[in-house]
């Protein structure tokens, strides 16, 4: 008996072990292939219970998985955008907890952002009719926004603007949803308390002498 529940002991600090290894280090055609979102676990809040729960929002790109996964605030009567929480032309994570990724296992343009497949995590900065999208090939950092470093801030990728839609209804969880968009492409549609931003996705890398490209690439004064 006693020889039993060691065994049991074991496999189960096995599993553990290896659930902590996947969501340390899998890479973006794990995660995108259903294995479970990035969690950074040198910091002690992602140990401890979460008031806003990790998601994922699965969809397919030019028959590739892809994946994206963030944390779900709820309002809880509270003005968020705009307020203290999330006010406006400040960096944010996008959703809570760790920053929002998205997993890609084939070439995309996010916006005018030429992506190759991998992992990324999407920040924003909202405004009252416009938000900007940067797009960061860091993905293991907690997602406060202090902890938006300068070795973070090193690995941005490029970044666009969207406009920010009035929802006649509030939403009380942030929510992403994945819906089918013209010529293969995918729209990520973020809708959270009165505002809805949709970021199309598109396949392909496109024309990488595009002068859109280059309005999209960072430069140290951007931000």
């Amino acid at each position: 008996m006693k020889r039993s529940l060691l065994s049991l002991a074991g496999i189960a600090v096995g599993a553990f072990a290896a659930w902590l290894l996947v969501t340390s280090v899998a890479p973006a055609s794990w995660i995108a292939a259903g294995a479970p979102c990035p969690r950074n676990w040198a910091w002690l809040p992602a140990w401890l219970p979460r008031a806003s729960p990790l998601a994922a929002v699965d969809f397919t790109l030019d028959g590739r998985a892809g994946r994206l996964c963030y944390g779900r605030p709820s309002l809880h009567w509270r003005k968020m955008i705009g307020g203290a929480a999330v006010p406006y032309g400040a960096l944010w994570r996008t959703g809570a907890n760790e920053p929002t990724t998205l997993h890609l296992t084939t070439a995309a343009r996010l916006g005018p952002v030429a992506l190759l497949p991998g992992s990324y995590s999407l920040y924003t900065v909202p405004d009252r009719a416009r938000w900007r999208v940067i797009v960061n090939a860091s993905t293991r950092q907690w997602g406060l926004e202090s902890e938006y470093t300068e070795q973070v801030r090193a690995r941005e990728v490029g970044h666009f603007d969207v406009p920010a839609e009035s929802l006649d209804q509030p939403v009380e969880t942030l929510t992403f949803t994945a819906l089918p968009a013209a010529a293969g492409a995918v729209e990520l549609r973020f809708e959270w308390e009165r505002t809805r931003l949709r970021l199309q996705l598109a396949p392909g890398l496109g024309d990488l002498d595009d002068p859109e490209l280059d309005d999209a690439r960072l430069t140290p004064e951007d931000l």
